[in-house]
């Protein structure tokens, strides 16, 4: 296959705090990374995509950068990142970081100085604004924690903004010393062989030049969270955001021009299609994956399904490839919303559907959210607006490798509590078990490399009855159909006279049915793969 490996690849979000602790504080690390390689090339998957481990005073838990070039000493050193990247490589997988521009901590050094008075330097690198009239903040606009987005300082009687919390004070991006200040990091993880980023609250980075109010929300109820009363019409999703979504793909390709390898740009955009489209850029200028959430949120009925997947491949530009995403660091787990049955469905769905899949650590293993005692809370947005379910330290709980003592996870006791089942639920067991729902992911992610057509293939829903969602995949010689029952009932499927010589290829279940009489009779929560006989 001749694409670029991230549009044949699967990506792997590991959340470091919670994926292998080797210093004994009950927070993971980047040698635990390193040591669990084995088992991710195994799985087989094609890249990693770390969450922060930049220096950090960790008030959002490493989303508040202090510094852009350095690793926190919680996860380890530097030369702990170059030996992690170096062993990645040597094992065929890639490494993506996370990127934080539109913002960092009240304590990078950049912060402190254009805190330090009006006349400083970089006072401009952030946004200060003069009070309205009766000392008001500048506008209504709403920090997405909760509570306004204005933070007053009185040293120097002006408000800074701040989008998330009042630690994290947002750049200025129309100056164009930050812009050169951030490639200038973008440049020092490429150098040392980053295959890429996912760029963090891409569609926040520009706000409108002259700071109007938003609009209060029509559709906004109050168990949505504080940020869903106004619509951000203002604050995120400018128009100049485009051109430096431009000039980080220039930067980006002119590494893979330069014969260094290709190197990816994935934007985390939470936007309607129509809107995330122009992050594509045109002619290629924007960034090469613009995230699709939809599947996260989306109505679990095959018609719907089928009407979203059909819109976002009608919607994509020329030249622009797809991506999907079941979960990540600020979703519920898929488990939790579907059930272990239907998780194992949705599994199938992901790694089967045209584009580049991202798997977040743990849906692997079928894990759910875990319910965190209020004592030990630690997400800043729940201790901000409590009991309305907006936290996501549920999502970010350990990962159960064993069952020994901590779950293998750490000879301490973890940061955030284990899954309660992990005695049961964990990789060894899983491993020993070929039925389980990590026994299925290794299976599918065997068949996408065994099968370009469900890598690069084409794509073509296919008309189904009931609650089953059903689509071919092609690519020359190699046709698949794949078919979903989003259903606790059996349901049947009608295959078209082609197929009718199929066989199955893997099944979500157990044992696989064969085809008879030119349908496939599908079992409760249960998706198969059928491939034309040898």
């Amino acid at each position: 296959m001749t694409v670029p490996w991230w549009q044949s690849g699967v990506i792997y979000q590991i959340y470091p705090r919670s994926f292998q602790d080797t210093a004994g504080d009950g927070v993971g690390d980047l040698k635990g990374i390193t040591r669990r390689l084995g088992y991710l090339a195994e799985l087989g998957v094609d890249a990693i995509w770390i969450s922060p481990i930049y220096p950090s005073p960790m008030a959002d838990f490493g989303y508040d950068v202090s510094d852009y070039c350095g690793v926190d000493p919680r996860f380890g050193t530097l030369a702990d990142f170059d030996d992690l990247l170096a062993q990645a490589h040597a094992r065929g997988l890639k490494v993506l970081l996370d990127f934080v521009p539109n913002h960092t901590s009240n304590q990078h050094p950049w912060f402190t100085e254009s805190r330090s008075s009006r006349s400083n330097a970089k006072r401009d690198w952030y946004l200060w604004r003069d009070p309205a009239p009766g000392g008001e903040p500048p506008n209504n606009w709403i920090s997405d924690f909760g509570g306004r987005a204005w933070e007053w300082d009185e040293a120097s009687g002006q408000y800074y903004y701040h989008a998330f919390l009042k630690q994290q004070p947002d750049l200025n991006w129309r100056n164009p010393a930050v812009r050169a200040a951030m490639h200038d990091v973008l440049r020092f993880w490429f150098d040392r062989g980053v295959d890429g980023f996912r760029i963090d609250v891409l569609w926040h980075l520009v706000k409108a030049a002259d700071f109007p109010d938003n609009p209060p929300n029509p559709a906004y109820r109050p168990a949505l969270g504080e940020m869903d009363r106004l619509l951000q019409l203002h604050s995120t999703d400018q128009p100049e955001v485009h051109g430096i979504a431009a000039d980080m793909r220039t930067l980006a390709d002119d590494y893979g021009a330069a014969g260094q390898g290709e190197r990816v740009l994935i934007g985390e955009i939470y936007l309607l299609v129509e809107r995330l489209m122009r992050y594509y850029g045109e002619g290629r200028a924007g960034v090469h994956l613009p995230f699709n959430f939809q599947l996260i949120e989306a109505p679990w009925q095959a018609r719907s399904l089928a009407a979203l997947i059909a819109a976002y491949e009608a919607a994509l530009p020329p030249g622009g490839w797809p991506n999907w995403v079941l979960g990540n660091h600020d979703r519920p787990r898929v488990a939790s919303r579907l059930g272990e049955g239907q998780a194992r469905v949705a599994a199938m769905l992901l790694l089967t559907l045209r584009g580049t899949p991202t798997l977040y650590y743990g849906d692997e293993l079928g894990l759910s959210d875990v319910p965190i005692p209020p004592d030990q809370i630690q997400d800043p947005r729940e201790l901000r607006e409590p009991g309305k379910g907006l936290g996501r330290d549920p999502l970010r709980t350990p990962m159960p490798w064993d069952d020994s003592a901590h779950a293998g996870f750490s000879t301490a006791s973890p940061w955030l509590p284990l899954n309660a089942d992990w005695p049961a639920r964990n990789v060894a067991r899983q491993l020993a078990e070929p039925g389980s729902i990590l026994a299925l992911h290794r299976r599918l992610l065997a068949a996408r490399r065994a099968h370009p057509a469900l890598a690069i293939g084409d794509f073509a829903l296919r008309e189904a009855e009931g609650d089953v969602l059903a689509y071919e995949r092609r690519h020359g010689a190699d046709r698949l159909v794949v078919a979903l029952n989003l259903a606790a009932r059996p349901q049947r499927l009608a295959l078209p006279e082609w197929a009718h010589d199929c066989r199955p290829l893997l099944s979500t279940l157990a044992d696989v049915t064969p085809v008879q009489d030119g349908a496939l009779l599908l079992r409760p929560d249960e998706g198969v793969i059928l491939t034309l006989a040898d």
